[in-house]
């Protein structure tokens, strides 16, 4: 079930309510949308995309002024933006504005949301992210939330016999199709010489993989805190990490995007908002129990369980993500571009995508000017 305050393609039929073609094209696109191909998603996204081309801000009137309102989506991960929601320091930072805060269950609904103008911010895996850059999503990378590490992990029952990655061929694994978790169990099961087709891979959502838990329907799942925690608790086991993936160069990322029409329009709540993130980092850092603390509560567990959560994310500041490595502060220099081209190849030999652009594709879309002062 979707969070209740959680967005939907339905939502954004409001914006098209003067427009009959326009409905039923989103009408289309919602009842086509869940549970389908990715290759289908992508083209219900590319029709949002179009139909939202002129739904963004988009006034040159805007610029260097602060928006009246602002959308964010989030996702309930434990990293800076959701203590930044959780302490209100947005709202602190921006008093004229009214801040909306969007949850999602994954970064494959953000990428439709920022398709339909839902949103203006969001979050999204690097993955997701990929393939927005791949179907010309009308975003930028913006910062980078968090390097994943173990946050996001295969766990396996532990009565279900699984010791390792080729012990998965005949058994049922769940993951959110299109997210960072899909591209780690691909690339796990492509590094231990395990054909995919030998595994029953399941498209679920985080919630709906913890109720398949349960139910026990499933053997395994791919996925990130603080569902993979419920999990583990729940007679799980860690079989794998995206921090042990990483070690064998497939890095994943939770990545902040920006509408770019907005981005254009408000370049300096963009970059103000990245100070924001900035100053939840360094809280973090500063006093990682006490930020533990107040995550506990929205990530539904106790204080030392929310602190060892944060821990198995790296949490970056601005100034660091300007570094080569990183976004960079260059065109030319940018690891992430990198990173989000062998993503796309990725996913082009796994025949989830078509094809992916050129590496300049990836670096125009790393907006690195967010980040300087």
């Amino acid at each position: 079930m979707r969070r209740s305050d959680g967005w939907s393609i339905t939502g954004y039929l409001g914006k098209a309510k003067n427009n009959k073609t326009e409905m039923g094209l989103i009408n289309m696109a919602a009842n086509l949308f869940k549970g389908k191909s990715l290759l289908l998603s992508l083209a219900l996204i590319i029709v949002l995309s179009v139909l939202s081309a002129g739904c963004g801000s988009g006034d040159s009137d805007n610029k260097g002024k602060t928006p009246k309102e602002v959308t964010i989506g989030y996702q309930v991960i434990p990293n800076a933006e959701l203590l930044v929601k959780t302490q209100g320091l947005a709202e602190k930072k921006f008093p004229d504005t009214k801040i909306t805060w969007k949850a999602f269950d994954s970064g494959r609904d953000v990428n439709t949301a920022i398709a339909a103008g839902g949103i203006d911010l969001g979050l999204a895996g690097s993955v997701p992210v990929a393939i927005g850059i791949t179907n010309k999503l009308p975003y930028q990378v913006y910062f980078l939330h968090d390097i994943i590490g173990e946050a996001e992990s295969l766990a396996v029952r532990n009565s279900s016999n699984v010791k390792s990655v080729k012990d998965l061929a005949g058994k049922k694994v769940a993951v959110p199709f299109g997210s960072t978790a899909h591209f780690s169990l691909l690339s796990a099961l492509k590094s231990d010489g395990v054909d995919p087709a030998s595994v029953t891979i399941l498209d679920l959502q985080p919630q709906d993989i913890l109720a398949a838990w349960q139910r026990k329907d499933i053997d395994g799942a791919f996925v990130w805190n603080p569902t993979l925690a419920k999990l583990i608790a729940d007679d799980g086991s860690v079989l794998i990490t995206a921090e042990q993936l990483a070690d064998k160069g497939i890095i994943t990322a939770d990545v902040g995007v920006v509408r770019t029409a907005f981005a254009d329009d408000y370049p300096d709540f963009v970059k103000d908002y990245v100070t924001v993130l900035d100053e939840a980092v360094k809280q973090y850092r500063d006093n990682p129990q006490e930020v533990a603390k107040a995550l506990a509560p929205v990530l539904s567990t106790d204080e030392n369980d929310a602190l060892a959560q944060t821990k198995q994310l790296v949490w970056l500041t601005s100034e660091e993500q300007g570094d080569a490595k990183y976004l960079g502060s260059q065109k030319s220099e940018s690891g992430f571009a990198d990173v989000l081209l062998q993503t796309g190849q990725f996913l082009v030999d796994q025949k989830q995508i078509p094809s992916a652009p050129d590496i300049q594709s990836f670096r125009n879309a790393i907006r690195q000017e967010a980040l300087k002062r």
